[in-house]
């Protein structure tokens, strides 16, 4: 119930980004209700989509951490849906552009609500596995969007084509909302907010369900309850307290998001641009988006055996490691589209696991009070710096049709992924099969 009801906004972000970057081309063409160009589509509405969700993280990651897991998870969702059906009835550039910022601003609360709703509800030795999994997950919905814009972009007109494909995001959006309710709020919010008698009912149902007693944990923590913890000593914990994990969280996310955005917003655009390739690019991206979503499947399980550490740095540094040969590849003029895909799909098979593993790492390395607003402090920093920038310098590159200037985008990316790898070389934290609390100690802790 937890990995279909909250795992699965993920497919939604997937099926969000990749129908707008199959449709870049689509929406620019005359006809198509909207004057917009491909560049636009690819540059400006990304970076407010990119934007929206790092506001929508920040806010909702304080109100996370506040009012619970649940009531947010569930008004973060209902936004989104709210925002891409607005999408769908675009009559006019400004109007889409709008919409896609609040697209984001829903999906950004998402990422603090339920990263932080997950870690607190799966068990320790299956905690690194299930959450980079479900953050992979985004790359199904990637898969499923860039096939269903190929029949409507092909078999539908020019203007009613993607105003469908936005209207199917909203049917999949309500079927996860129904799931959704029946997902319990964190015990651990609940014990620490002064609602211990909720939490008790909710671990004494989960054992009730698999028909015996959880064995009792071998180590306790006092607590002071409260309401909730003021920005100051928030602010205070992830500066005075843990700086070099806070050095961290910055470079995972900035290194992630600067490599996906070398690839994923402007893929279609790139295809256009040196291939020649329009309506089916779609068949192109879902191979890459499977590609994405094996990488995590299979790796996952290796960051609780082997550890944390070794596998987020192997997969950075070698993911950007590839990129950098694919850079060279692509300026020399040796790949084809399908050469190029190949490529891709590579380089975003071992890149997927370890970007999953950076939500996986802000959300387990500080303490359960600031949790949410954690994921969305990283997730909004590291990601403006690669998801706003990003898709506004790499559109423009490739927009010049110059091969050296796309390959400099693909170089950006590498270079920067590969340094947030050998920061976790510095910096990582074994976080392997570990209790949170044993990670970082709550705030509220009697000492």
């Amino acid at each position: 119930m937890i990995v279909v009801g909250l795992g699965t906004v993920w497919i939604l972000d997937g099926l969000e980004v990749t129908i707008v970057g199959n449709l870049s081309g689509q929406l620019a063409k005359p006809g198509s209700g909207l004057e917009i160009t491909q560049a636009q589509v690819a540059g400006l509405a990304a970076a407010l989509y990119v934007a929206g969700a790092c506001l929508g993280a920040l806010f909702f990651g304080w109100l996370t951490d506040r009012f619970g897991r649940k009531k947010l998870f569930l008004i973060t969702l209902i936004v989104y849906l709210a925002a891409t059906l607005m999408t769908a009835f675009s009559f006019h550039a400004w109007w889409f552009f709008l919409f896609r910022f609040m697209t984001g601003f829903g999906i950004g609360g998402e990422y603090a609500a339920i990263n932080s709703a997950i870690d607190e509800l799966i068990p320790s030795h299956h905690r690194g596995r299930i959450d980079i999994i479900i953050n992979g997950s985004y790359w199904l919905g990637a898969a499923g969007g860039a096939l269903l814009t190929v029949p409507l972009l092909s078999d539908l007109p020019v203007n009613i084509g993607w105003r469908i494909a936005f209207g199917l995001g909203v049917v999949l959006g309500l079927a996860i909302l129904l799931v959704r309710r029946h997902v319990p709020e964190s015990p651990r919010w609940l014990f620490i907010h002064g609602k211990e008698k909720e939490a008790e009912e909710i671990v004494g149902g989960i054992e009730r369900q698999i028909g015996g007693d959880l064995p009792e944990p071998k180590e306790s923590v006092t607590v002071h309850q409260r309401k909730s913890i003021g920005f100051l000593r928030i602010a205070h914990t992830m500066v005075a307290l843990y700086p070099k994990r806070t050095i961290l969280g910055l470079s995972l996310f900035i290194g992630q998001a600067f490599l996906y955005n070398a690839i994923t917003f402007g893929y279609a655009q790139i295809l256009t641009t040196f291939f020649k390739i329009d309506t089916n690019a779609g068949y192109y991206f879902a191979v890459i988006a499977v590609g994405n979503f094996l990488g995590p499947l299979l790796l996952g399980r290796l960051f609780d055996t082997v550890g944390r550490i070794p596998m987020i740095s192997a997969t950075y540094i070698g993911s950007g490691l590839l990129l950098l040969g694919t850079a060279w590849l692509f300026s020399q003029g040796l790949l084809t589209a399908v050469t190029l895909t190949a490529c891709w799909s590579v380089v975003l098979f071992v890149a997927s696991a370890g970007a999953s593993s950076a939500y996986l790492t802000v959300s387990e390395i500080f303490p359960m009070e600031t949790r949410a607003l954690a994921i969305a402090f990283f997730f909004a920093i590291g990601t403006a710096a690669g998801g706003i920038a990003g898709p506004l310098v790499f559109a423009s590159l490739v927009e010049t049709g110059v091969p050296g200037d796309t390959a400099l985008a693909f170089s950006i990316g590498g270079i920067v992924m590969i340094a947030a790898g050998l920061v976790e070389l510095l910096f990582g934290v074994k976080a392997e099969r570990k209790s949170l609390e044993s990670i970082a100690t709550p705030l509220s802790a009697a000492t």
